[in-house]
């Protein structure tokens, strides 16, 4: 397919991140279009049937506190182009295998209630920044801010967000719960527990659970994008799918491109035009352990030991806070565990239009080593069977991506690492590289826009606004 005519911008993948660049520069009165290799937009946004007709499973992203908390996803008008928002009564549920259970709730003192000793320590800690939420989320979600717009709140946030989780959680609280409940929450940045920053991710998703909490989208994940897509086309965006970009020879006349790609992508398609030292600092661009993923079409709801488990929308498998450290520690050695930390979700029971009436479907993945291809879904059901006697009976269809499908399905997901690269404490600023500005290259009108770029991974866009107003700022 070739496009003769000339535009403003080209956009290079419509996952979120890229939809989100498009439609900051046409609100900025530019001509853009998106190119999407596959067939339907969303990238890591999509929602089809996997295992039997009726059963709608999201591919990936799922359950969107960033999407409903993103500084640009709440200047969007989704609700206009479909969009419902569902709220489950909790965000969260941990069960332990007594039959106990620690919740998130929307409430700090309800979530305190669930802790025991620790309700004083808990609200301690998560008082202040959901005070400020929204002041923390406008200066860590981005490029380093220089200088920060809320200081003094974000150096507050600062000093628990650089430890470890497992140092917060083992000097804060003396009780397994709350432990094995902000451990379980952090372990979602695929990083050992006993890492520096990883406290930063437990903290912000936990803060955004009481502030935002972690609501689903009705019908799944890809009325996101749709919505995303169907308001570009107003602002006169344009979108061809079904076409890969190869090379930037491929693209149409324009001012800039911005690419929805991960590093490793970037070196294919421009590596004519990027001067060699930054192609090695590409090159050194590391990518974090990868996912194995099983969709489960069900009989009926998941036969929770706790009860409390069917109130929220996603729910951590995993035990306590030693048992999910071992399990993402082995991940970084190459491992598999055999006992894997689980993060499902339980869309249906809170979202009809997910299953046919009566039967349910579970969202469910753990963490595996990049690249890896096996099928480790038995090990999940285990799990899940584990804190849910009688949930292997109910199992009607499974679909199964490996972490070299999950690649497959989608080439940013480099050895099935859906993050788009480690998001450690020497790359969560610096990512993809060393650079004041990091969606900018130093070719001239090429930009990153993906989520190899701040703030990283989940479905808020920012990635692609920064890196589309650094290209209003230089480009045009």
């Amino acid at each position: 397919m070739s496009i003769h005519r000339a535009y403003d911008a080209v956009v290079v993948g419509s996952g979120p991140n890229g939809l989100a660049a498009a439609i900051t520069l046409a609100r900025a009165g530019r001509t853009v279009i998106v190119f999407e290799a596959r067939d339907k937009i969303g990238g890591g946004c999509r929602t089809t049937e996997l295992t039997l007709p009726g059963f709608a499973h999201d591919i990936c992203a799922a359950i969107h506190p960033m999407g409903v908390a993103s500084p640009f996803m709440r200047t969007l008008p989704l609700e206009q182009y479909g969009v419902e928002w569902i709220q489950p009564p909790a965000p969260l549920a941990h069960p332990f295998d007594d039959g106990s259970v620690a919740v998130l709730e929307r409430s700090i003192e309800a979530t305190g209630a669930w802790l025991g000793d620790d309700a004083t320590a808990y609200r301690r800690l998560m008082m202040p920044l959901v005070k400020h939420w929204e002041q923390l989320i406008e200066d860590a979600l981005g490029p380093l801010p220089l200088p920060p717009r809320h200081p003094l709140v974000l150096f507050r946030f600062g000093l628990q967000a650089i430890r470890s989780i497992r140092g917060v959680a083992e000097s804060r609280f003396k009780g397994r719960r709350a432990r094995a409940l902000v451990a379980g929450i952090a372990a979602h940045a695929m990083l050992p527990l006993e890492s520096p920053v990883s406290a930063a991710f437990g903290l912000t998703l936990g803060m955004l659970g009481h502030a935002v909490g972690w609501p689903i989208p009705r019908g799944g994940s890809q009325s996101i994008v749709d919505a995303m897509a169907a308001y570009l086309h107003t602002l006169g965006g344009e979108i061809v799918t079904g076409m890969e970009v190869e090379s930037l020879e491929m693209l149409p006349s324009t001012h800039a491109i911005l690419c929805d790609v991960t590093p490793r992508q970037l070196l294919r398609i421009a590596h004519p035009q990027l001067p060699q030292g930054y192609q090695h600092q590409l090159q050194r661009y590391r990518y974090g352990p990868g996912v194995c993923k099983v969709d489960i079409a069900l009989d009926g709801p998941i036969p929770w030991k706790a009860e409390a488990c069917l109130r929220a929308g996603t729910v951590h498998i995993g035990g306590a806070l030693a048992e999910i450290a071992d399990a993402e520690r082995a991940v970084w050695r190459g491992e598999h565990a055999e006992r894997p930390y689980v993060l499902l979700a339980q869309q249906s029971l809170f979202d009809p239009t997910r299953a046919p009436a009566g039967k349910h479907t579970v969202w469910a993945y753990c963490h595996v080593p990049g690249g890896s291809s096996c099928d480790v879904s038995e090990r999940i059901i285990q799990q899940i069977e584990r804190f849910a006697p009688g949930f292997r009976e109910r199992i009607l269809a499974k679909h199964v991506f490996t972490a070299a499908e999950m690649e497959r399905y989608n080439p940013n997901y480099i050895g099935g690492d859906i993050n788009g690269g480690v998001q450690d404490i020497w790359q969560l600023f610096t990512r993809p590289t060393i650079r004041l500005k990091p969606y900018s290259t130093p070719v001239k009108g090429l930009y990153l826009c993906s989520s190899s770029t701040p703030p990283g991974g989940a479905v808020h866009g920012l990635c692609g606004y920064f890196a589309a107003k650094a290209a209003l700022r230089e480009g045009f």
